[in-house]
């Protein structure tokens, strides 16, 4: 494969790629990366964390399993997947500023860790922006809107999810060394990522674009 664009995103921080029908893209790192998906010649059309789930018929995908849109459009397949210890997850959202600020004032339910708070407590501990922010600014200049960016595919966050009460947890379990997830591009699509925060233990990011 020849590589055509490789870029480091770093912690608490989002970018923006282009990728065409047929290319490959490679998410790797060892901490959570909120990613998203648009029809790169019609913005409308995104990605659908609901349609990728019904259609397949289960809540956590990896190889060979695929992206959908709201309009049920194949967007990427997931080609490769090196993260052996956990899955990733399509039930939580993206963190923001205002989420961390409505957890501390006790406005909205913590996130547990088996049992720990792993929310910041304490206002000097509250990050001044999250994913939400850092996607909003990665796709701002094709003039997305941020009430337009869909809810994330939460890559290499492995969530646990009780089955009778359906609460979630974050197991915390990330991958030991650096993993990566391969799409292939089915439309040419604008890809979004971020590089989560995760309340001060998140970790930079890569992000790759292969033509095969």
């Amino acid at each position: 494969m020849a590589i055509l664009k490789s870029e480091v995103v770093p912690k608490n921080s989002g970018a923006a790629f282009e990728v065409r029908k047929g290319q490959r893209l490679r998410v790797a790192g060892r901490s959570i990366v909120d990613f998203v998906a648009f029809n790169l010649h019609d913005l409308n059309e995104r990605f659908d964390q609901a349609r990728t789930k019904t259609n397949q018929v289960k809540i956590f995908v990896s190889t060979g399993d695929v992206l959908y849109s709201k309009r049920n459009n194949r967007m990427l397949t997931i080609v490769e997947d090196t993260f052996k210890e956990g899955r990733h997850d399509l039930q939580k959202g993206m963190c923001s500023r205002k989420r961390f600020e409505m957890v501390a004032r006790g406005q909205s339910k913590r996130v547990f860790a088996e049992g720990v708070d792993i929310n910041p407590k304490a206002p000097e501990e509250i990050p001044d922006h999250g994913c939400w922010e850092n996607l909003s600014a990665a796709v701002k200049p094709w003039k997305i809107s941020p009430d337009d960016i869909p809810s994330p595919f939460n890559i290499f966050q492995c969530m646990r999810i009780d089955p009778d009460t359906g609460i979630m947890y974050d197991t915390m379990i990330r991958p030991k060394e650096e993993a990566h997830v391969d799409f292939r591009a089915e439309m040419d699509c604008l890809v979004a990522a971020s590089a989560c925060p995760e309340s001060g233990r998140g970790q930079a990011i890569r992000i790759e674009v292969y033509d095969e």
